[in-house]
C-alpha cells in the first residue's frame, strides 16, 4: 500500500491556518485509551491557547450533547466568547454550519483535532480534502478508544492526504520566528518542559 507522502504542502502560517476542535466532550473522554487523559488535556489545551495567542481562528464542534456530555472545561475555559456548534451528524464535516464557519475564516490549511482519532478526526480531515482544503491532523490532541482503531485512522488519513503533526510542531511552524512578540506566550501556553528555562536563562542574561 502506498500514501500520499510525496504531496507538496504549504508551509503553515498564522495568516493560513484555521483550527477546527471535534468532539472534546467529557463522555467521550472516558473512552481514550491510547494515551494518558492528562496529557491529551494538556496537548489539546495547549495547541488551543497557542493558536489563540497567535490569533489562529478556532472553530468548535460538539455532537450530541445529551448522549456524549459538554465540551470538556478545560476548553472551555481556553474559549471565552468562542460559540460551538453542537450537531447530530457523525462526519463534523457534514454539518453545514461546520463547513461555512472554516470557509468564513479565508484560511485553506485546515488543522483538525477530535475525539476519536479514526472518527471525529479522520473523517472531516478526510471530508475537507474534497472541497479544497490541506488538513493536518494533530495527532497527539486526539484520542482513540483503541491503539488499533487510532492506528487505521492515522492509516486511512495518510493514504488520502491528511497531513499528521503532533501539537507543539504546528503551533511553532505557525509561530516561525522565536523574537516574534508571541513567542513566549506560545511556549507557555504549549507547556514544553525545557521552555520555562530557555525564557528563564533569556530574561537573566538580557538584564546581565
Amino acid at each position: 500500500m502506498t500514501t500520499a507522502s510525496t504531496q507538496h504542502t504549504e508551509r503553515l502560517t498564522r495568516n493560513n491556518a484555521v483550527l477546527l476542535l471535534v468532539d472534546h466532550q467529557v463522555g467521550l473522554y472516558t473512552g481514550v485509551r491510547d494515551i494518558d487523559i492528562l496529557q491529551l488535556e494538556h496537548n489539546i489545551v495547549g495547541l488551543t491557547r497557542a493558536m489563540v495567542a497567535l490569533k489562529v481562528p478556532v472553530i468548535v464542534t460538539t455532537t450530541t450533547e445529551k448522549m456524549w456530555g459538554p465540551l470538556i472545561p478545560e476548553l472551555t475555559d481556553v474559549l471565552h466568547g468562542v460559540e460551538r456548534i453542537e450537531r447530530t451528524t457523525v462526519n463534523a464535516w457534514d454539518d453545514k454550519r461546520v463547513v461555512d464557519a472554516v470557509k468564513a475564516t479565508g484560511r485553506k490549511n485546515l488543522i483538525v483535532t477530535g475525539i476519536s482519532t479514526d472518527v471525529c478526526l479522520a473523517f472531516p480531515a478526510i471530508a475537507a480534502l474534497a472541497d479544497g482544503f490541506q488538513s493536518y491532523g494533530v495527532i497527539d490532541a486526539s484520542g482513540g478508544f483503541s491503539q488499533t482503531q487510532v492506528d487505521m485512522g492515522i492509516l486511512r488519513m495518510q493514504q488520502a492526504g491528511v497531513v499528521p503533526v503532533g501539537y507543539s510542531n504546528a503551533a511553532i511552524e505557525i509561530l516561525g520566528d522565536n523574537a516574534a512578540l508571541e513567542a513566549e506566550a506560545v511556549y507557555a501556553a504549549l507547556g514544553m518542559p525545557f521552555s520555562a528555562l530557555v525564557f528563564a536563562l533569556r530574561q537573566y542574561y538580557s538584564q546581565a
